[in-house]
């Protein structure tokens, strides 16, 4: 599956931005899916995920309640929708997709998009 993040730009703190993540390729439904980002100079962290249902969720803890991920598989898209943004959100953000389970971990063996930046100003 070919990944491809849109929708990262420049906010001020406080604001909202939603990331998208189109897929194109094999069948998007079957997919995992979740976002991570990368702070420069430090390690991807994981940021959210969503199951192949939908139904499922789970948030680290330095989003919930700001962020909300969520999935067209009609459209074969991933959204992730974040509010009250922090200048310590800003970072490079990818999505990621697998066949299973979708670990807070970033594994080699999922599949990545390019990535989008998210600069938030204070």
């Amino acid at each position: 599956v070919r990944l491809v993040e849109s929708g990262g730009e420049l906010v001020q703190a406080g604001g909202s931005l939603r990331l998208s993540c189109a897929a194109s390729g094999s069948a998007f439904r079957d997919y995992a899916v979740g976002w991570f980002r990368q702070i420069s100079g430090k390690e991807r962290e994981f940021v959210a995920n969503i199951d192949w249902t939908g139904r499922h969720t789970e948030y680290a803890d330095s989003v919930k309640g700001r962020f909300t991920i969520s999935r067209d598989n009609a459209k074969k898209t991933l959204y992730l929708q974040m509010n009250n943004l922090r200048p310590e959100d800003t970072a490079v953000y990818s999505c990621a997709a697998v066949i299973g389970l979708l670990r807070h971990v970033p594994d080699v063996t999922y599949y990545w998009g390019q990535g989008t930046q998210v600069t938030v100003s204070s």
